[in-house]
């Protein structure tokens, strides 16, 4: 499997862009923290390099799809896992709630 390397980045103060590099192409993208901006080029970087070693295809638009559903999948399973946390706990948060209610209810009547 091949494994990404860290391209350097040069970053053009006068309008804000950084050139990376993704699956050997170079790209000048936009935005305010150059090394959140390499950081997220390398992940893709790595992202279809792992489907290109599975899928054997030549078609980079193929490519950045799969790598992209796969992005899309770890992005909702992640997603998902911490709905599931805040739900619990807010779920649990409620109950204790309820139950202090109760308790305090209970004091007041006597």
């Amino acid at each position: 499997m091949a494994t990404a390397t860290k391209q350097p980045h040069v970053q053009d103060a006068s309008n804000g862009s950084v050139r990376v590099e993704i699956f050997d192409q170079g790209y000048n993208l936009r935005g305010t923290d150059p090394d959140y901006i390499l950081k997220l080029a390398e992940y893709v970087d790595t992202k279809m390099r792992a489907v290109s070693s599975q899928t054997h295809t030549v078609d980079t638009a193929r490519l950045a799809v799969l790598a992209a559903l796969n992005i899309a999948d770890e992005y909702h399973l992640l997603r998902k896992k911490m709905d599931g946390g805040t739900t619990d706990s807010s779920r649990r948060a409620k109950q204790l709630l309820s139950a202090l209610d109760e308790v305090l209810d209970d004091r007041r009547g006597h």
